[in-house]
């Protein structure tokens, strides 16, 4: 299997570039506080779980 963490690191460069943090966490807690409460805690998952994958296969 190809590694893969160029691919992820690149994609991450892309993703800070692209987006306006100020401006999706602006938009998060216009939706109300729950809901940005639920998607940040989705996102801090996901991207420990990336972190463990990564970390695995060493």
């Amino acid at each position: 299997m190809k590694n893969i963490r160029p691919y992820i690191f690149s994609l991450l460069i892309m993703l800070m570039i692209t987006f306006s943090s100020c401006q999706v966490i602006g938009d998060i807690f216009k939706a109300g506080m729950w809901t940005a409460v639920i998607i940040i805690v989705i996102i801090v998952l996901i991207v420990i779980w990336i972190f463990r994958k990564l970390g695995g296969r060493r």
